[in-house]
């Protein structure tokens, strides 16, 4: 029974002094609102207006009712006129987080246009490599790189997460290159340890629609992105990394491309949010703004990159010196 409903018709029938004028600002038909008032009178067992030919009056009871009642009417129609205002406008705390790497590189240069935008917003970002639970942690959002597991969250995919292997010049001059993947069992490797585990088996296309799976190894393992890279950087082995984390690195020379030929299958960047109903605003906003910067990715030069990269000098095979 909608029975706080039925004392704001009341209160509006004392105010407008009849029950036709109290209807017709409400959008009610006279007989659904006598119905409602006598409704609310048999439910509280007590006569609550006077009617006579001119005029309604209230009882003592419904006087008491309005006096008391009106204060917890009024405070209800401001809280949910409040929420149905929350619905509309991007206000409130939004809970981000990210892959350190990522949020690091290019989360964080984006956050300055996107507060500008909306004003009324606050913005509290969590960095980490671990994966986090979005309800129990109370995040309204999470940016997530490669597979998604939890079916229970809903997926806005941002780009596409293409990947390449890579290794520092100074490595491929000391132990040559490998020119297939199963050459990587002669390499050290560096590898990332994620949710799943240590990621040691590589998946590589090879060319015809079908795969190749190899194990590989190597003495030093993390799982942080970030330590990957300084590693392959200062030549202690070869790792699988996201185009848009080494796209400096492949360009200025640091890192160069291996086994060009046998790609690696791309994953995807995601906006993951913990519901599909009643996302906040403030939510929206912020996944449409990155679709929108990450509709042509920055990083996509890395594709530049590569190609420069592969118009090189053919590399040494594994054993091979430079010199």
């Amino acid at each position: 029974m909608d029975r706080i409903g039925d004392i704001a018709l009341f209160l509006r029938v004392l105010d407008l002094g009849s029950i036709s004028a109290a209807a017709r600002s409400l959008d009610l038909s006279v007989a659904v609102a006598s119905q409602r008032l006598k409704r609310l009178e048999r439910d509280l067992g007590v006569r609550l207006l006077h009617r006579t030919t001119r005029r309604l009056h209230a009882t003592p009871e419904g006087a008491a009712l309005a006096e008391q009642g009106r204060p917890l009417v009024e405070d209800l129609e401001a809280l949910t006129g409040g929420l149905r205002q929350a619905g509309v406008d991007v206000s409130g705390t939004l809970r981000v987080t990210a892959s350190a790497s990522f949020g690091r590189q290019y989360l964080s240069p984006l956050l300055p246009e996107f507060l500008a935008l909306h004003p009324r917003v606050k913005l509290s970002i969590h960095l980490t490599d671990q994966m986090v639970d979005l309800v129990s942690s109370g995040f309204d959002l999470a940016i997530r790189i490669g597979a998604l597991d939890d079916s229970t969250l809903v997926a806005r995919k941002l780009a596409v997460n293409h990947r390449v292997l890579c290794a520092s010049p100074e490595y491929l001059r000391r132990h040559g290159t490998p020119r297939t993947p199963q050459e990587l069992a002669d390499h050290e490797c560096v590898l990332l340890v994620g949710s799943q585990g240590r990621q040691d088996v590589w998946r590589f296309g090879d060319g015809a629609g079908g795969e190749i799976v190899v194990r590989v190894r190597g003495r030093m393992e993390t799982n942080y992105g970030e330590i990957v890279r300084d590693a392959v950087v200062a030549g202690m082995g070869i790792a699988i990394h996201s185009s848009w984390h080494v796209v400096r690195d492949l360009r200025e020379g640091r890192l160069v491309q291996v086994l060009a030929d046998y790609p690696i299958v791309d994953s995807g960047i995601y906006a993951v949010m913990p519901q599909r109903r009643l996302v906040p605003p403030r939510v929206r906003a912020f996944v449409d703004f990155l679709a929108g910067k990450f509709a042509v990715p920055p990083w996509n030069q890395a594709a530049q990159a590569i190609r420069e990269a592969e118009v090189l000098a053919p590399l040494p095979r594994a054993g091979e010196g430079l010199g």
